[in-house]
């Protein structure tokens, strides 16, 4: 029984280092940035759902929130070494909070995906993608009105989300065929 609850443990802490290893892959994504006013392009969308397939619908949340605790306490790891709650309540914040619901839902349909074929892979990659740019786009709108929120916020990011999800589904199929 010992060594059952010892072993958990250590798969506890081990899947704990894991999230943590990658909110700094998250963190370097985030400084391969594009300037765009008033919302950079940025790999993060791409780290998110990685780390959603790698680590799953609960450890890759728990991933995200570390990342946005770093954030939040000054650690610069957001776009452009930035950090601090005012990015988090600030017009991209939105994008930020949406990793969060958009690393859960692809986690939990990659999980529910009977087969990981490319096209299995890509819905879970475009839906967590589209999340984002939901959260995004409302809290953006917040600052700048719901049509210029549109104009700004999301479509110039669509096509771009579409091409991460087709690269993130690519890789994962790759991923899964040689496991």
């Amino acid at each position: 029984m010992i060594k059952v609850k010892q072993f958990k443990r250590n798969e506890e802490a081990l899947n704990y280092l894991k999230c943590f290893i990658c909110t700094g892959l998250i963190a370097i994504c985030s400084q391969i940035c594009i300037p765009f006013i008033p919302v950079p392009f940025t790999m993060q969308t791409l780290s998110v759902l990685f780390v959603a397939s790698s680590l799953g619908a609960r450890y890759g949340t728990i991933a995200i929130l570390m990342y946005l605790v770093e954030g939040a306490i000054g650690i610069p790891v957001f776009a452009k070494l930035s950090s601090g709650l005012p990015v988090l309540l600030g017009p991209t914040g939105g994008y930020l909070i949406g990793f969060v619901l958009a690393a859960y839902i692809t986690g939990k349909l990659i999980e529910k995906s009977k087969t990981k074929s490319f096209f299995s892979l890509l819905w879970p990659g475009i839906a967590g993608g589209l999340i984002v740019l939901f959260t995004g786009y409302l809290r953006l709108a917040y600052f700048v009105g719901y049509s210029r929120a549109f104009t700004l916020g999301v479509l110039p990011f669509i096509l771009g989300d579409v091409v991460k999800a087709a690269v993130f589904a690519a890789v994962t199929m790759s991923k899964f065929k040689h496991m």
